[in-house]
């Protein structure tokens, strides 16, 4: 069943790829290795899983502003994820969306944690619009 999510568009362009979520904020300084798109940090929700390529979805970033150039290494590593959907953006990562050219999202209109890990999901973060395969 496909279905449409309206949100706010923070970082323009479209990603499409497998949903991969927390319920937890991540930092991507010290938190995901920017050489392998894996997410490093101890005790995380997705520790030891690869972001590169998904569209990954969590509430919002944490850490220090060092993280938006994190989010830049990866996208020039190949390693990045293809879009992010946020609950509320915030600077750090909105900045590094943007300045990687990663599409983003945030405040989805639906909770968008009741979605299966691994479903296609295109981020269009020209209208804000998420789309559910």
């Amino acid at each position: 069943m496909s279905f449409t999510i309206q949100g706010r568009g923070i970082s323009k362009g479209q990603g499409k790829g497998a949903l991969l979520k927390s319920s937890e904020s991540i930092s991507f300084l010290s938190g995901v290795d920017p050489e392998t798109g894996i997410i490093i940090e101890k005790g995380h929700p997705l520790e030891g899983k690869s972001i590169t390529g998904k569209v990954l979805a969590f509430p919002y970033g944490k850490g220090s502003t060092v993280g938006s150039y994190v989010l830049y290494a990866l996208k020039k590593n190949n390693k990045a994820p293809c879009a992010i959907i946020n609950e509320e953006a915030e600077t750090i990562i909105a900045v590094g969306a943007i300045i990687s050219d990663i599409p983003m999202v945030d405040m989805p209109e639906e909770n968008i944690y009741g979605i299966e890990d691994g479903t296609t999901v295109c981020v269009d973060g020209d209208s804000g619009l998420i789309f559910v395969d």
